[in-house]
């Protein structure tokens, strides 16, 4: 252990040793782009780990990403060393409160970071914030793991016989959880990975043929299954039952919380996912959920790790959405952290987490991989006119859509139909669109460069030309700004629009009713052509109304059930524009769900209509159109 405690490494002239004075020497390395690979070169040679699986658990961990001075995530630098006394508790973040963590807050988070410094002999501060300083650490700990469980360590050894001490890394005592890490991290050995990281360091791994020891895993003393309560997660995932309550509230019955009990999927069916941020830390989210005059969701996942906290069964309605039709026939996914500061949060672990459980509820509800199924609460559309200017912004323009559909198996940039003209899909990338937003953290001031997940539209094929209006942000016509919570003028990745127009570099697409410009050039196209279809207005019709929510027409309703209006929303689609269908197979109904008991006449019946809608790409927010309103034609 002196040994390794006492060695030096040399990266680019720049001599990094342990000891008291270590600190001193842990100097940035700042924009040179090859450093990283470097330190990952040098720490695999001065700790007997190969860079292989040194690289690959880092991606699994963080893609390589290091945001100097942050720990939201509940972990730091490009290792996610993990400080479990401070982490980020004392600004209410990541690993959440210090003292009292709420009910389900999960067991104590591992403290690689002060294991890293045992190890090291290196100051927690560099290792916090110097990327030489968190790469030796990391590899410090993960030698340390091998060595206890008895394994051979060295920078040439092979990458098979570090499963066990891959798996351990992930933090998790669940076997399966633990499994599931190391599996991903060989994942990555096997295909090999390349990207610029978000603080502008290249990296790169060759892809290799391996085949780990998995009977190592017996050696780390791993629980079998950790999962509490009715949870309803699959393999590989840490979920535990934190129930919201369900319970009357006061003598009226109309008067309870927190959700409604309902028999889905069967009625309603569950049709869509939905994808929010919490605006809260861990802790307080599960407070929250827990509040039975307070709102609810089905599951809740932490920054730090990925941990799942699961609060409602699945045939039952939560209230997330802020439209009760797509309440009614979706499941809510919550994620730890704030819109407006994105990265800092969406660490690599939920964004796995999420995935693998939006993949297995998918296959079991048979819902779509694809971003008309599977949407952000900003893609919601309000009910009446009135509710489309108050409805969520969440996850917001930092959520990284393409990197969460390649991890659902569905990227966004599949199935291109070269030669279409009619549909595109936006696809700009995420890490290289860095588009300007403002009031982040302070009002007017310009938020803190990172990618983005959609480009803006203009008035005209310009950037010089002012941004689209959204009606129902500004009637009084003004264009759409760049603050962060201002959606009007954002064509979102993955979603598809119908093409107004083309001029040059640029591409026009139908959008809230007016046309939007955004540049897609041809040596780096920010959208692809797709094939797939798109409504017009059926002739004669002089508008066509859209609506936030699906619901059946008056002849429906039984005896004893209003019947719901329907409100079309501000939005003008005329003859001459066109939309893209995002799915021809909407269900009709209302789930009446007012009162607390069951057993209360003409409540908690799901009322099914025959009239048809389709679900279009209007905006940013999707809107329903009733079949008879349109012609449904087959893009070219």
């Amino acid at each position: 252990m002196a040994a390794l405690v006492a060695a030096a490494a040399v990266i680019g002239g720049l001599a990094l040793t342990a000891g008291p004075s270590a600190q001193a020497q842990a100097t940035s390395v700042g924009s040179d782009a090859g450093s990283r690979e470097r330190a990952f070169a040098a720490a695999s040679v001065e700790f007997g780990v190969p860079q292989p699986v040194l690289e690959a658990v880092s991606y699994a961990q963080t893609r390589w990403d290091f945001n100097p001075g942050h720990s939201t995530s509940g972990g730091y630098g490009p290792m996610h060393l993990v400080d479990a006394s401070l982490g980020s508790a004392s600004e209410a973040k990541g690993l959440g409160g210090p003292t009292a963590p709420a009910a389900g807050a999960g067991a104590p988070a591992a403290d690689t970071l002060s294991r890293a410094a045992t190890l090291t002999g290196l100051d927690k501060d560099a290792l916090r914030t110097d990327e030489l300083a968190n790469i030796r650490g990391g590899a410090a700990v993960l030698a340390a793991e091998q060595r206890t469980l008895g394994l051979p360590v060295g920078a040439t050894t092979s990458p098979d016989a570090w499963y066990a001490a891959v798996a351990e890394s992930s933090g998790s005592a669940q076997e399966d959880v633990a499994a599931a890490f190391a599996d991903d991290t060989f994942a990555v050995i096997a295909s090999g990975a390349a990207r610029r990281t978000v603080d502008g360091k290249d990296v790169s791994l060759l892809p290799a043929r391996v085949s780990p020891d998995k009977s190592q895993l017996g050696r780390l003393g791993l629980v079998k299954k950790n999962n509490r309560g009715p949870v309803d997660c699959p393999p590989g995932l840490d979920c535990e039952w934190v129930p919201a309550p369900y319970e009357k509230l006061g003598p009226d019955p109309s008067d309870y919380g927190n959700h409604d009990l309902a028999s889905r999927p069967s009625s309603p069916k569950i049709t869509n996912i939905v994808i929010h941020n919490t605006e809260a830390s861990y802790d307080t989210t599960l407070k929250l959920v827990t509040d039975p005059t307070y709102l609810s969701w089905q599951y809740s996942l932490r920054s730090s790790d990925g941990h799942i906290a699961q609060h409602l069964e699945p045939q039952d309605v939560g209230w997330h959405a802020g439209n009760w039709y797509v309440n009614s026939h979706s499941i809510g996914l919550e994620h730890e952290g704030f819109a407006a500061t994105g990265a800092q949060w969406f660490s690599e672990s939920m964004y796995r987490s999420s995935a693998r459980l939006v993949k297995y509820l998918a296959r079991k509800y048979d819902i779509p991989l694809d971003m008309q199924h599977i949407f952000g609460h900003d893609q919601i559309p309000g009910v009446t006119p009135a509710n489309v200017a108050g409805m969520h912004w969440d996850p917001g323009p930092y959520w990284n859509w393409e990197r969460y559909f390649q991890l659902l198996g569905a990227p966004l940039n599949a199935h291109a139909a070269d030669g279409a003209v009619d549909l595109v899909r936006i696809v700009p990338g995420f890490d290289d669109n860095i588009q300007p937003l403002t009031s982040c953290t302070t009002a007017g001031a310009p938020c803190e460069p990172q990618g983005t997940n959609f480009v803006y539209l203009h008035q005209a094929p310009s950037t010089d030309a002012p941004y689209i209006n959204d009606i129902a942000l500004r009637p009084n016509g003004a264009p759409a700004t760049t603050r962060v919570s201002d959606i009007g003028a954002r064509a979102q990745a993955g979603l598809t629009f119908a093409v107004a127009e083309r001029q040059g570099d640029w591409t026009a697409i139908w959008f809230n009713g007016v046309k939007g410009w955004f540049h897609n050039p041809a040596s780096d196209p920010t959208a692809i052509p797709v094939e797939g279809s798109y409504v017009v207005p059926k002739a004669g019709l002089a508008k066509v109304p859209v609506y936030g929510r699906a619901y059946p027409e008056a002849s429906a309703y039984p005896a004893g059930i209003p019947v719901q209006p329907l409100a079309p929303l501000q939005y003008a689609f005329t003859p001459g524009q066109r939309y893209a269908v995002g799915d021809l197979t909407v269900p009709t109904n209302y789930y009446r769900a007012t009162t607390f008991s069951l057993d209360t006449p003409n409540d908690h019946v799901d009322v099914v209509g025959q009239d048809r809608y389709y679900q279009i790409s209007l905006g940013h927010r999707f809107a329903f159109v009733r079949a008879a309103d349109v012609e449904v034609m087959t893009a070219k």
